[in-house]
């Protein structure tokens, strides 16, 4: 359990301690900002495959709570809205996308489409929602470590973004930020913004499909049968 704490620590750190500190500006300013992309990415690739790895390999013998089938409802609602969020960013022009950015209010407020009307942050809740489902499903120590790494690392990570992309876009950001929301559907709610069923169609039928593929061969790739 040390360990898969330990490789937990590391992937969460890894991210949150380089990108979201000032170390980040320090190696931008050092070796340039297409030189720490590529160096930020071989750490991450490093820390994932290490944290995956352990996973696969330690003893999973301690139990928060026993898996139960009755507790399996929450992945079946979770995993279908995370593929719709997850395969629905990429569809759209999101200004959290690495390498987006907005020229002007205007252009902000056209931008928000699709998913990014549910939440501006599609990938880091569908990762959110991926490993919630998880966690609850599994219940083993191991299991919500692994799970709880890439919950914490989205759920803090949506915010952190907020505030440096705030920083770097100034009013167009502002814009932006005005007619949607982190929080799912809170833009909705509030009325900032208005659910386009035409925008979601194309993410609901292709999230769908994907999630079915997924299910399918599930235990192809993770050894496990989804009840």
């Amino acid at each position: 359990m040390s360990e898969m704490m330990f490789a937990a620590v590391v992937w969460v750190v890894t991210h949150l301690g380089i990108s979201s500190t000032p170390l980040r500006r320090m190696l931008v300013g050092g070796i340039g900002e297409r030189a720490y992309l590529g160096l930020y990415s071989l750490v991450a690739a490093a820390a994932l495959a290490y944290l995956i790895w352990t996973y696969t390999s330690v003893p999973r013998f301690d139990y928060l709570w026993m898996p139960n089938p009755d507790l399996y409802w929450v992945a079946k609602i979770t995993m279908p809205i995370a593929f719709i969020l997850l395969l629905g960013g990429f569809m759209v022009r999101n200004p959290t996308n690495v390498g987006m950015s907005i020229d002007s209010p205007e252009q902000a407020v056209e931008m928000a489409r699709g998913v990014t009307r549910i939440t501006r942050h599609p990938l880091q809740w569908a990762v959110i929602l991926w490993a919630l489902g998880h966690i609850v499903a599994n219940g083993d120590v191991v299991s919500v470590t692994f799970f709880g790494s890439f919950l914490v690392l989205s759920l803090a990570g949506s915010f952190l973004m907020d505030i440096k992309k705030a920083a770097a876009m100034g009013e167009g950001w502002t814009a932006y930020a005005q007619v949607t929301s982190n929080v799912p559907f809170a833009a909705l709610l509030s009325g900032r913004t208005k659910l386009n069923l035409k925008e979601l169609a194309l993410p609901v039928v292709v999230g769908l499909l994907a999630h079915v593929l997924a299910s399918y061969f599930h235990e192809s790739y993770t050894g496990t049968v989804i009840l």
